[in-house]
């Protein structure tokens, strides 16, 4: 890691985030007036037998559950599809960093995985209309 984006990311931690990219993702939603918790403790989902918990990155005033993703590791997509098939009512959309192929090689991207297993996603930020759409 580079000593600059080494500091940039110290910058995000002091502010209570654990990367620049879910700083950014915060700072673009304030500046939308899109109203959003940070891992919020209320907003934990268990998982697996209740041994596990998952704690989302944001989860908006309306209840939507928003996943920041700069990688999106083999263990990220095991997980979101486990967490998918036991709690089929969290509606988990991911806001990805980049749309890198899921493993070196591979033709399946970020997104292509999140379409093909039914999870909204964006690329950036979080879109103004995620925060608009009324609570299920």
């Amino acid at each position: 890691m580079s000593a600059r984006r080494s500091k940039v990311r110290i910058a995000a931690q002091k502010e209570g985030y654990r990367s620049n990219f879910e700083k950014q993702i915060a700072d673009q939603a304030k500046k939308d007036s899109i109203k959003y918790s940070y891992e919020p403790p209320e907003g934990r989902i268990k998982w697996v037998d209740k041994e596990k918990t998952y704690t989302p990155d944001f989860v908006l005033a309306n209840g939507v559950i928003v996943e920041a993703k700069g990688r999106l590791t083999v263990h990220d997509r095991k997980k979101h599809l486990q967490i998918q098939v036991q709690h089929p009512d969290a509606d988990i959309r991911f806001v990805f960093q980049y749309d890198n192929p899921i493993t070196k090689g591979s033709k399946t991207r970020y997104t292509d995985w999140a379409e093909k297993n039914g999870f909204k996603w964006a690329m950036k930020t979080i879109p103004k209309e995620w925060g608009k759409e009324r609570k299920k």
